[in-house]
């Protein structure tokens, strides 16, 4: 039980989107089915998408990546971070099975990264909920406060990461342990020599994201669409300003094209289940993993390892 002592339903009452959660030897005698050396592999390829993160200053660069640009990385403070290896590493996806107790059509994918001492991507909070795996290695968590986007952001660096940091509990995962973060709860991760991390996150689609898509369906004309009427007017009417009878209107004409429960079900239910990657969807609708290059077994072994 990947909970520990605590029951599903215990978490999905208590913790779930309320609160974090740690648990020591969450997935007993865990043995990582992909190290550095393999994920490094994985972030040459074309169709992966990959990233890493480099120095205290928390320096952004995106894959592909050239196996020389990982032989002239420093000896410490760097991430690697690799997104959907459940796509592409069939062992990795077996994690999955472990949160069953959670809609599939939740979950977003499987990150994994490599980080050497020190590495780390800097405190910043996500919006969606996250069960953080311990892979090799030991890496230092803290958490902090509840943030927002009223949250003040570093302005020096591409990545999202809190100007002031408090933490208030901290914890050492070592292999198996498993961190529950929620949403928008401040954290910060830091490798103890190198490691590698397991990051299961779950689909969390902001309100703007889901207005876009279905306005782009309702827009193929699979219902109906209602127009605009005027309120009742009056020569006082006739001015620039759009008086407020008018935005009554839009909102009820609004509010009313998605007063559809059928309509909206079979949208969210196509929205929540589309592929993350639509170029790996193959012509019987599937979801295919991609032919790697590196296909030895090992994805992509240098020839000294990535520590040297």
């Amino acid at each position: 039980m990947i909970l520990g002592h605590i029951s599903k339903e215990e978490f999905l009452a208590d913790y779930w989107q309320k609160k974090p959660l740690l648990v020591r030897n969450a997935i007993a005698n865990f043995e990582p089915p992909i190290d550095g050396d393999e994920l490094a592999g994985l972030s040459l390829e074309q169709e992966v998408e990959s990233r890493l993160v480099i120095g205290q200053d928390w320096k952004l660069e995106h894959g592909p990546f050239a196996e020389e640009r990982f032989a002239s990385l420093p000896a410490s403070h760097w991430t690697l971070l690799v997104q959907a290896v459940d796509l592409w590493v069939p062992e990795v996806a077996e994690l999955l099975q472990y949160f069953d107790f959670i809609p599939p059509w939740r979950i977003d994918d499987i990150m994994v990264s490599y980080a050497e001492d020190g590495g780390s991507v800097g405190p910043h909070f996500d919006y969606y909920d996250v069960f953080l795996i311990q892979g090799a290695g030991q890496r230092r968590w803290q958490i902090g406060g509840t943030c927002d986007a009223e949250t003040s952001l570093l302005k020096n660096t591409e990545l999202k990461i809190l100007q002031q940091f408090e933490p208030l509990n901290e914890w050492v995962l070592e292999p198996g342990d498993m961190l529950y973060l929620p949403p928008k709860i401040a954290h910060h991760g830091v490798a103890i020599g190198d490691c590698t991390t397991f990051s299961i996150g779950f689909r969390a689609p902001a309100a703007t994201e889901m207005l876009d898509d279905l306005a782009t369906e309702l827009l193929t004309g699979i219902v109906a669409p209602n127009h605009l009427t005027d309120p009742p007017l009056t020569p006082e009417m006739a001015v620039d300003n759009i008086p407020n009878a008018y935005i009554k209107r839009v909102k009820s004409l609004l509010l009313e094209t998605l007063d559809d429960d059928e309509l909206l079900a079979q949208w969210f239910a196509q929205f929540m289940t589309a592929p993350k990657y639509p170029m790996l969807v193959d012509q019987t609708g599937e979801q295919r993993r991609a032919t790697l290059k590196h296909k030895d077994g090992t994805l992509s072994h240098f020839e000294n390892g990535l520590k040297d």
